[in-house]
C-alpha cells in the first residue's frame, strides 16, 4: 500500500474538523488535506475546500457525513477511491460491511470510534478494519497517532462497548467535573470558583495518572490517608460499589442505544 499522504476529508462536521484540526497542529502540511464540504464557508490555509468530491484517486478517504447520508454521498465518493486507497469512516452504526458494499473499490476500510479530543491530540481512537495487511494497519495507525490512541479492536463486535467508553465516556466526566462543582457550591463555594477548581482538580488528576505508572486505583489509594478526609469520600463512593454500578448502568445503556442505532441502519439498508 502507499504512504497514505493525499487525505480526502468528505463532510467536516464537529467531528471531522477535530481530526482536521489535530492533524494540523500534528505537523501535517496542509497541502495534503482536501475537505469536500458544501456548506463549510472556510478551512485553514493552506488546506483545499471544494464543494463536490474532486475526481481522481485519493490515499485516504475520511467520511464524515451524517449516517443517514451515507447513500446519498456513496456515489460521489466511490470515484475518489482506488485500490490504494484506505476509507475511513466515523459513522456511528454502520457497519464494514455496509461500508464494503458501498464502496467495493476501497483498498482497506476501517471504522473509527474517535471524540472530540482529537483536536488537541488526546483522543481514544478505536478502530476495527478489512483488507488490510499488517502494513497497511501500521499505515493507518500511523496516520491517527497525532489525534491521540489508536487502538486496533479484537473484533467489531466491541464498537458499540467502546462507543460507550470512548465515544460517550467525555460526557460523563463532564458531568462528573459539573458534580464536583456542584458538591463545591452546596458547601458554601461561589459557582464560577468552583467551577475553576473542578475543572484544575480534573484537569491535574488526568494528566498525573497518564504519566504515572500507578494505575488510577492506586493513586486514589495513595491520595487518601487511612481515617482522612479523602478516605471518607472514598467510603460513600465505594459503598456498595455505588459509583462503579452506576457508571455501569450508564454504559450499558450507552452501549444498548448504540447497537439499536446499528440495528436501524441494517434495517434501513435492507429496504433499501
Amino acid at each position: 500500500m502507499a504512504d497514505l499522504n493525499r487525505v480526502l476529508i468528505v463532510g467536516c462536521g464537529n467531528m471531522g474538523g477535530a481530526m482536521l484540526q489535530g492533524w494540523l497542529a500534528g505537523g501535517m502540511a496542509p497541502e495534503r488535506i482536501t475537505v469536500a464540504d458544501p456548506g463549510m464557508a472556510a478551512v485553514p490555509t493552506g488546506v483545499t475546500l471544494v464543494r463536490e468530491v474532486p475526481p481522481g484517486h485519493f490515499d485516504v478517504v475520511l467520511l464524515g457525513v451524517k449516517p443517514q447520508l451515507l447513500d446519498a454521498v456513496a456515489p460521489q465518493v466511490a470515484p475518489a477511491l482506488g485500490r490504494g486507497t484506505v476509507l475511513l469512516s466515523i459513522l456511528a452504526g454502520v457497519e464494514l460491511a455496509t461500508l464494503a458494499a458501498r464502496f467495493p473499490d476501497a483498498g482497506g476500510i476501517v471504522r473509527i470510534m474517535p471524540n472530540l479530543a482529537a483536536a488537541i491530540g488526546r483522543s481514544p481512537l478505536a478502530l476495527a478494519g478489512q483488507g488490510l495487511d499488517e502494513a497497511g494497519r501500521q499505515a493507518v495507525t500511523t496516520l491517527l497517532q497525532p489525534l491521540g490512541t489508536p487502538e486496533w479492536l479484537a473484533s467489531e463486535d466491541l464498537f458499540d462497548a467502546v462507543t460507550a467508553l470512548a465515544g460517550c465516556g467525555p460526557a460523563f466526566v463532564y458531568r462528573y467535573i459539573d458534580a464536583l462543582a456542584a458538591g463545591a457550591v452546596a458547601l458554601g463555594v461561589a459557582e464560577d470558583q468552583a467551577q475553576r477548581l473542578a475543572l484544575a482538580t480534573a484537569e491535574g488528576a488526568a494528566l498525573l495518572a497518564a504519566s504515572s505508572e500507578h494505575g488510577p486505583g492506586e493513586l486514589a489509594r495513595r491520595v487518601a490517608s487511612p481515617g482522612g478526609s479523602t478516605q471518607a469520600g472514598l467510603d460513600v463512593l465505594d459503598a456498595d460499589s455505588a459509583l462503579v454500578r452506576l457508571v455501569e448502568a450508564a454504559m450499558r445503556a450507552a452501549e444498548r442505544r448504540s447497537a439499536e442505532m446499528g440495528r436501524e441502519a441494517r434495517q434501513a439498508d435492507s429496504r433499501g
